[in-house]
């Protein structure tokens, strides 16, 4: 792989979900989810969205890495639960950010969406097709998720976590 990390970001939203707040949604409690997942606490949305999330976390890891939008070459953001199917949230992120050179698209693969638009990306550098890509995963499955569902409903939070790749 000949691309480095050069910044990172991440976005979370505001509202915090313990596990007490889901047994006043559903019956279970703080030490049944926790002997089963781990989870203590997740981030739900509330006026956030996947994009705005995508959006902060991608702008995060320009500015660690001193990098200017105009000099992407691509965003690829791995998400499930992109806020509408057109324009994809890579084009609405690449919008907001004035990455007017890169070009963008969604990849969704669940849970492993982010390693996988992370080797698209290190493939796009190998190949000499592009210089600088930025990689984020965005999600904000509560709003698809069933509260009444014990099984899944405990598992599941929201956020944004963004890399920007250099070739080497």
């Amino acid at each position: 792989m000949n691309a480095k990390i050069m910044g990172t970001g991440y976005e979370l939203p505001a509202f915090r979900a313990d596990n007490d707040y889901l047994a006043t949604l559903v019956d279970t409690s703080d030490e049944w989810i926790r002997e089963r997942t781990g989870v203590e606490r997740r981030r739900i949305v509330e006026k956030e969205t996947t994009v705005s999330m995508a959006a902060e976390a991608g702008r995060q890891a320009l500015e660690e890495a001193g990098v200017p939008p105009e000099e992407v070459d691509m965003i690829l953001v791995a998400t499930g639960s992109a806020d509408r199917v057109f324009p994809c949230t890579a084009c609405q992120v690449q919008e907001i950010l004035g990455a007017v050179r890169a070009v963008g698209f969604d990849l969704n693969a669940a849970c492993s969406g982010f390693l996988f638009a992370y080797n698209t990306a290190q493939a796009y550098i190998s190949s000499g097709i592009c210089r600088t890509i930025l990689v984020i995963g965005s999600e904000s499955l509560s709003r698809l998720v069933d509260w009444t569902d014990r099984g899944t409903c405990i598992l599941f939070g929201d956020g944004a976590g963004a890399v920007l790749l250099k070739a080497a």
